[in-house]
């Protein structure tokens, strides 16, 4: 019986082969836990929810954080996905010489209308490692909300599914409403 060792990659070397043109725009990929992952393809549903809770997130945090759409964050030493938003700390030079760290994210989102089993086993496992303090999984076609927080060594401690009438608050900003309503088209 012959076992095929898998060969995983950091966060630099994924940067090399970008940069020595292995890899370009046109390759829809992702870095996730060493592993180049193919991103799904965006239908009109997960766009369409991708704007409009950015927007609606842009809306509720004006001037205290920045929305990133579909662009990288960095978590060492073997992830850097590309999550449809990302709410980070303002960065005065706009993140123009790295990508948004641990330290830096508040929230992460993943919209998923053909990837909720991807967003909620491999995806909740590399953010909860990476400590990032909270993520949500915007369900398209359910019209629902699950949230992740409490990262720990075994993943988040807490997972909330939420409805269209729900309104909770992030852990980053307790005193902001957020209607699950508001997030969908």
């Amino acid at each position: 019986m012959t076992v095929t060792k898998l060969r995983l990659w950091t966060v630099d070397e994924y940067h090399q082969m970008i940069e020595t043109g292995i890899l370009n725009e046109d390759d829809r990929v992702e870095l996730l836990e060493g592993q180049i992952i193919e991103m799904s393809p965006q239908l009109p549903p997960h766009t369409a929810t991708t704007h409009i809770a950015s927007d609606y997130l842009r809306s509720l945090l004006a001037g205290r954080v920045t929305i990133r759409i579909q662009s990288p964050i960095t978590l060492r030493p073997n992830s850097e996905p590309e999550p449809d938003i990302a709410v980070v700390r303002i960065d005065s030079d706009r993140y123009f010489d790295h990508h948004p760290t641990p330290d830096e994210i508040f929230l992460v989102i993943e919209v998923a209308n053909t990837s909720l089993r991807k967003d909620r086993r491999q995806k909740v496992r590399a953010y909860a490692n990476a400590n990032i303090p909270e993520y949500w999984i915007l369900d398209v076609y359910e019209r629902q909300v699950y949230v992740f927080r409490n990262p720990g060594n075994e993943g988040y401690q807490e997972e909330i599914i939420l409805n269209e009438e729900a309104i909770f608050s992030m852990v980053a900003f307790p005193e902001i409403e957020v209607s699950v309503g508001e997030l969908f088209p």
